[in-house]
């Protein structure tokens, strides 16, 4: 190994699941069907917001949104993943590392911090519906998704090159699957408390503040919900919150085990399928969470599909 380092001098080599090359057959035939079907799933959701005139509001908007992001997310790594699982190169430029760190970290603050945002949507949609479209305006929209790219954006221009100019002492080879930051943090030859106490710091506002935020929102929704004296109302409510919180779950609950402890305090194998989860599993879940429990969005999709054949019968 020491001379392929040496051979390939500014190139990394993400080792991957290559310690187990019986599961690297399966895992490409799994992953790639995840892909496709995120793609589809992803897509369809951006679509139907926009070509549906029953789904421009606010909810709608943010989801379109989250969509993107999942797209944009899942597609950072996993054809270079794929292009790893399907061969012996398991080699990415460090050009490539640098983008793909970038965009993970950039796209994963964007996204939870989008998702405090649809909270938000959600308690005024619930604690105020008579004043929702008002609250809920246009502008404030806008302004929210914004901030939403700006911080995540912010947040990736400070930790990508700090970790990117971390002394390795000639070692090129990540043990993971992808250029993510807790495994480039691992590779550094000097010591790295103070970068993982950054690390710890961004997190907070990040991943645990917004985090925080959800969970108030939702103690409102469910006071509010309580006291909805129609029963259909209630089961409205609950199902439309109850699809926000699984997503909420889903990430969350990952990235919080991955960036809010202790750099060594999870293995690195247990590192690489949660990062896996959150990365492909989580951005394929989204769109059934959301279309499955959703009777309007299930609506338009009929709406959209049949459309064309009732115009024909007409």
């Amino acid at each position: 190994m020491d001379g392929t380092n040496e051979s390939i001098q500014g190139n990394f080599i993400l080792l991957g699941f290559s310690d187990r090359p019986y599961l690297e057959r399966i895992l490409f035939v799994v992953i790639l069907i995840a892909y496709l079907l995120t793609l589809v799933g992803n897509t369809t959701i951006i679509l139907v917001s926009q070509l549906d005139a029953h789904l421009h509001t606010p909810m709608y908007f943010f989801l379109t949104h989250l969509s993107f992001l999942d797209l944009s997310f899942t597609t950072s790594s996993i054809p270079q993943l794929l292009y790893n699982l399907n061969g012996r190169d398991k080699t990415i430029s460090y050009t490539g590392c640098a983008i793909q760190l970038f965009l993970f970290l950039g796209l994963g603050g964007v996204e939870c911090l989008l998702l405090a945002v649809i909270a938000y949507d959600r308690f005024v949609a619930v604690c105020k519906p008579l004043h929702y479209m008002v609250i809920m305006n246009p502008q404030l929209c806008l302004g929210l998704v914004l901030v939403a790219w700006g911080c995540g954006v912010a947040n990736s221009l400070i930790m990508s090159p700090v970790t990117l100019r971390l002394p390795r002492c000639g070692h090129h080879s990540v043990d993971h699957f992808l250029c993510e930051m807790p495994a480039l943090i691992r590779m550094a030859c000097v010591n790295t408390a103070a970068i993982e106490g950054t690390v710890f710091v961004l997190a907070v506002g990040i991943v645990l503040l917004p985090l925080v935020f959800i969970l108030v929102s939702y103690g409102y929704i469910v006071q509010a919900v309580v006291h909805i004296q129609s029963s259909s109302g209630r089961h409205k409510a609950f199902n439309t919150c109850g699809s926000h919180l699984t997503v909420v779950s889903l990430f969350y609950g990952n990235i919080i085990y991955m960036y809010m402890q202790p750099g060594n305090s999870s293995s690195q194998d247990q590192g690489k399928f949660l990062t896996l989860f959150y990365n492909i599993v989580t951005p394929l879940l989204n769109p059934l969470i959301y279309t499955l429990r959703n009777k309007e969005v299930k609506g338009a999709l009929r709406r959209l599909l049949l459309g064309n054949r009732e115009v024909g019968k007409d």
